[in-house]
């Protein structure tokens, strides 16, 4: 029986948050169709944030409202406070990701909280989305690196897990919001996490700013982590992040989990014409790899 990784699609929140184009309401939702039609049943479709800090995503509500309500698709909002929550539940979004960070000086620029702030907000918000029975999942950016102040102890990575189960949290996303992990730390640091939090599901999001993405895709699934996020194209970035660049590509992750023989439910050859599509629509050359050099064989 072949094993099977599910990909989050991040490409519609995380992937044109940071880009230089600005994609129309109607933009946007092709996109989402045509990622929905390359079989993704889980994505990122926008975020309910300040739009002053985030002006590529003022928009959520509306596209929210747009796209296909599909069933057995979750449909994803990020949200970072309460007004955010509340927000996400009036869009009616399928499930509502919080965002936790593991670093000081990233949480400032990012949210204007430290990381225990962060936690205690989710402790807060939580019940919001219980009670209106949407999944809630949580991020933990940083986890692996801030880009102020360099190293993050995993034990803080490890504890806000702990506390975002507590809260009740069915799924913890660990990201390498700027690029830095390596393989041997995102071993660690999930082993330190699953210490901490044994009942969630674990997920990873990783940046390709220096390269190591998919290596620690890899470290990820052998340290038994089954959900991948992932971006089309590869677009993406961190406004409060500097030098921000995408994330991992979801046809170049496709591609090698395939030829491993794992199944991620994905048709390749539409996810790369998606890619070509939004090349077109950007205004720009994407990073894709698989984009450029095609699948094998």
């Amino acid at each position: 029986m072949t094993a099977r990784i599910d990909i989050v699609e991040v490409g519609p929140r995380d992937g044109l948050q940071n880009d230089a184009a600005n994609l129309s309401v109607a933009q946007k939702v092709e996109f989402i169709h045509r990622l929905d039609a390359a079989g993704v049943r889980r994505m990122e479709t926008g975020s309910f944030v300040s739009p002053r800090a985030v002006p590529k995503m003022a928009d959520s509500a509306e596209v929210f409202r747009n796209i296909n309500k599909d069933e057995g698709r979750s449909r994803i909002a990020l949200a970072l406070n309460e007004k955010g929550v509340r927000r996400a539940i009036d869009a009616g979004a399928d499930e509502i990701n919080f965002v936790l960070v593991a670093g000081e000086g990233f949480g400032q620029r990012n949210q204007g909280m430290s990381p225990q702030e962060t936690a205690d907000m989710l402790a807060l918000c939580a019940p919001l989305a219980h009670d209106a029975n949407i999944a809630l999942s949580a991020t933990i950016s940083v986890a692996f690196g801030d880009p102020y102040d360099g190293e993050v102890d995993p034990a803080i990575v490890a504890n806000l897990a702990a506390q975002a189960q507590r809260a009740g949290a069915a799924e913890i996303a660990l990201g390498d919001t700027i690029g830095v992990a390596t393989p041997w730390q995102v071993r660690d640091v999930f082993e330190r996490v699953r210490i901490e939090a044994p009942d969630v599901y674990l997920r990873a999001h990783f940046h390709d700013t220096r390269g190591s993405a998919l290596g620690n895709v890899y470290a990820a699934i052998e340290a038994g982590v089954n959900i991948i996020d992932a971006s089309c194209g590869g677009i993406g970035g961190c406004p409060f992040a500097p030098a921000a660049t995408g994330n991992v590509a979801t046809e170049d992750v496709v591609f090698m989990l395939e030829r491993a023989g794992f199944d991620t439910g994905i048709d390749l050859d539409r996810m790369i014409d998606t890619a070509k599509w939004l090349e077109t629509v950007l205004g720009h050359p994407v990073s894709s790899s698989l984009v450029r050099a095609g699948r094998f064989p």
